[in-house]
């Protein structure tokens, strides 16, 4: 096939599924173009976009402010790795720990490069400053986690299809129950080389669990009154998402660590960071960590452009409004229909509870009669349906999706 021939969706499809490794099952639908909240596919049905890239589209597809920063920096300096210094690192290093009120930057490309870098930082602390003995450490993480797929990762998930087959897996990791202030603390009392609490403040990918109101306060004092790093991975719940520019800013919690990374650049570039204060950051020293793209100019500038976005379109009173409004909605269809059994969510990261068992087809089954009436979402362990819209939506184009989701589930409700 020629370059210059129009490709379709079967093409697109087929090509994928021959030469590419098959660890995704993607809804069938083949986008090649973005603005705002819609997307294209190659036959040029729009579609409303009600994933965002698992939350990395909260400024909505290709911003022109962003786009801008983008190629202008790509035609001055890309890349000198760290082995140099360049004149943007340092600019949106200061900007980012001005705007999350942190003393230091540790600048990655991806979600899973900043959480292992979390990890490593709070590990080097615990020898160093908390005086844990070298290698026993250990890191309290949360049941039905998510955060990434690195072989240390998923050592500590319990999701088993990330798991099998991949061992031998990372040891130093405590699990508990996630949203439970007894088994947090039974956990840090009874061994005292706990060096950290990593958690998500709203579990994403386990279907957008919200935790009880003060969780996140009381996880915190308890971290501190053991002596223990908060770790808040906002990889998926940053930068707006939840109503607030993080999901911590509900309860004023301030992590020890802060883990960032999809929006921080809008969804055009792989950026990712690890902000800390210096009594914790200080351990890294050189040698001890880096990336050969982590901190390049272009991820900094695009990093800076993405950040401005959401404070000049104010997209975190924007995703509380329409958060409220959306639930509001259906709840209202859920009180008269038997498909759907809870909608729960914060600002503009939501999800509805299929009345069905995981091991069915009913959520993609809705999800690909949803596609086919002009609006994309993906299932999340089987009965769960996530709807996450780019930020820059407004109340219309909102009512509008509801009325194509309830319209939708309607004709599945018995």
């Amino acid at each position: 096939m020629s370059v210059l021939e129009k490709m379709t969706s079967q093409d697109a499809i087929a090509l994928e599924d021959k030469y590419g490794a098959h660890n995704y099952h993607p809804l069938p639908v083949v986008l090649s173009r973005g603005e705002g909240v819609y997307v294209w596919d190659v036959e040029g049905k729009r579609y409303y976009d009600f994933l965002s890239a698992y939350s990395a589209v909260n400024q909505g597809h290709c911003h022109p402010k962003i786009v801008e920063a983008m190629t202008q920096q790509a035609k001055t300096l890309t890349l000198t790795s760290r082995a140099f210094y360049n004149d943007m690192l340092g600019t949106y290093e200061k900007y980012v720990t001005e705007t999350f009120g942190f003393d230091k930057l540790l600048p990655m490309n991806t979600g899973a490069e900043a959480v292992e870098t979390a990890l490593k930082v709070c590990r080097k602390w615990a020898y160093e400053e908390k005086g844990i003995p070298e290698n026993d450490a250990k890191i309290v993480v949360c049941e039905n986690n998510f955060h990434g797929r690195t072989t240390t990762i998923i050592s500590f998930s319990n999701d088993p299809v990330a798991r099998k087959n991949f061992g031998p897996y990372t040891t130093g990791f405590v699990k508990i129950a996630y949203d439970n202030l007894e088994a947090l603390e039974k956990a840090l009392s009874e061994n005292d080389n706990i060096a950290g609490f990593l958690v998500e403040p709203i579990q994403g990918e386990a279907g957008v669990y919200v935790p009880s109101e003060g969780y996140l306060t009381k996880a915190k004092a308890l971290c501190e009154k053991y002596n223990v790093l908060f770790i808040a991975d906002e990889v998926q719940t940053g930068i707006a998402r939840t109503g607030k520019m993080l999901a911590v800013d509900h309860e004023n919690v301030q992590p020890d660590i802060l883990i960032l990374g999809k929006a921080l650049s809008g969804g055009a570039y792989p950026v990712s960071a690890v902000l800390a204060n210096d009594a914790v950051m200080g351990v890294i020293r050189p040698g001890n960590h880096g990336s050969t793209f982590g901190g390049n100019p272009v991820a900094a500038a695009v990093g800076m452009a993405a950040l401005e976005v959401v404070k000049e379109e104010q997209l975190a009173q924007n995703a509380h409004r329409l958060g409220e409004l959306f639930r509001e909605k259906m709840n209202a269809f859920i009180a008269n229909c038997s498909i759907v059994t809870k909608v729960r969510g914060k600002g503009l990261l939501n999800a509805i509870l299929i009345n069905d068992t995981e091991d069915s087809s009913t959520a993609w089954d809705i999800c690909m009669a949803l596609k086919e009436n002009g609006l994309l979402a993906k299932p999340t362990h089987g009965n769960i349906i996530r709807f996450a819209p780019p930020l820059v939506m407004n109340e219309e184009q909102l009512l509008e999706c509801v009325s194509i989701i309830t319209s939708t589930l309607k004709m599945f409700d018995n």
